[in-house]
């Protein structure tokens, strides 16, 4: 079954969605560092990505392409237990590359 959004709107919502999920994480990290603190090594990177990836939205640069968004390295590199939101960032990625579910209908 194909989950990706079928509008662009969809698409903005997952993305900050993943930016409220970052923010979620950061904080439990800051709470919790000893469970979760080795996430605050990847948390800046990934911040940035998924920033750059809505500013281009909001901004009209963005363009779906045929390769992986750029914080796809740091998403594979870590384990779901450090990024349970992994496949929420693995969708907006597959959107990305494969454009939105538009039915052909």
């Amino acid at each position: 079954m194909d989950y990706r959004p079928k509008t662009a709107e969809q698409y903005v919502e997952l993305v900050d969605q993943a930016l409220f999920e970052i923010d979620e994480l950061r904080m439990s990290a800051e709470y919790d560092m000893d469970s979760l603190g080795m996430a605050m090594e990847f948390l800046e990177a990934l911040d940035s990505g998924v920033r750059k990836l809505r500013d281009s939205m909001a901004d009209g640069s963005y363009r779906f392409e045929d390769e992986d968004l750029p914080f796809m390295k740091v998403v594979e590199r870590e384990d779901d237990r450090t990024l349970p939101f992994k496949h929420l960032l693995r969708l907006i990625n597959a959107t990305h590359k494969m454009g939105l579910a538009v039915d052909d209908e």
